[in-house]
């Protein structure tokens, strides 16, 4: 069920940038503000360093990655 949002006290600059940004993709500032909040709220959440690392597979022991001779 869709809901009505109201925001209020938005700086003149950021009204003006939406408008100009609305207009270059050729909708309306309240579709461009539509699209805005479901790009930001609905991607994919950002995994960290860690959980980036530990998902890495194991490929091999150390010493297959040694490039020094000797």
């Amino acid at each position: 069920m869709a809901t009505n949002l109201v925001v209020r006290n938005v700086g003149e600059d950021v009204a003006l940038a939406l408008k100009q940004l609305a207009a270059a993709h050729g909708r309306s500032a309240e579709a461009e503000h539509r699209e805005i909040l479901k790009t930001v709220l609905q991607r994919p959440k950002r995994r960290s360093v860690a959980e980036i690392l530990a998902s890495m597979p194991n490929v091999g022991e150390d010493a297959d990655f040694n490039c020094r001779n000797g």
